[in-house]
This record gives structure tokens, sequence and C-alpha cells, in this order.
């Protein structure tokens, strides 16, 4: 599957970036991933349907505030977040959730 964007209200999801348009990689760290090729890894997971995971965005900036996953397998979501964004958190999962459940991921739940 390609990634694809979610608007869940206050905040949109999109996919994971490190390229010259978007670095979520600062981001990333203060959610404790410090793997530099994390963006490229996630790439590989929506491509090969094993993890679906998206940045956690305030609209206007596109600011990285949490991170929600995925896994097409089980339906499992979950959440990371940064400081003071548990809200932001629990809008993903539950717009991951509702998007899993019209893809036909069986067992979506949210642990956010």
């Amino acid at each position: 599957m390609e990634p694809v964007e979610i608007n869940a209200g206050n905040w949109y999801l999109r996919a994971v970036r490190a390229d010259e348009r978007m670095d979520d990689r600062p981001s990333l760290a203060q959610l404790g991933e410090t793997d530099p090729d994390y963006a490229a890894r996630v790439q590989r997971q929506w491509a090969s349907d094993t993890r679906y995971a998206w940045a956690v965005c305030e609209p206007t900036t596109g600011e990285m505030l949490a991170e929600v996953t995925l896994c097409p397998r089980t339906g499992a979501v979950d959440t990371r977040f940064r400081d003071g964004q548990a809200d932001a958190a629990r809008a993903a999962a539950e717009a991951v959730g509702r998007f899993a459940t019209a893809c036909g991921i069986a067992g979506a739940d949210r642990r956010a």
C-alpha cells in the first residue's frame, strides 16, 4: 500500500519523512527514535504491507507531534508522542482505527 494522508480533526496524518522537503528526524528523536534510516524503513514497511506509520502533524506548520502505527496483520494501533501531545496521539489513533476498519483490517484496536 502507498502511504495515505488522513485528516484527524485538529491534526493531519502523513507519511514519516526525511527528505529535502520535510525532515521528521528531530521530532522522531524526541520520541526516542534515533535510527537515521527510520523514515526509509517505514517506507519499506508500507510497500510490503507489514506496518503502516504516520507522522501526526500540526496542520499549519507540518511539525510532527506524535507517531501512530498500524499493524495490518493484527489491527494493533500504537502511538508515541512528544510531551503535551497526548490529545493529538489519541485523535490520530482513533482516525487510524477508522481507516483500518474501512480497509477491512480485523481487530483494529488502539493503544494510546
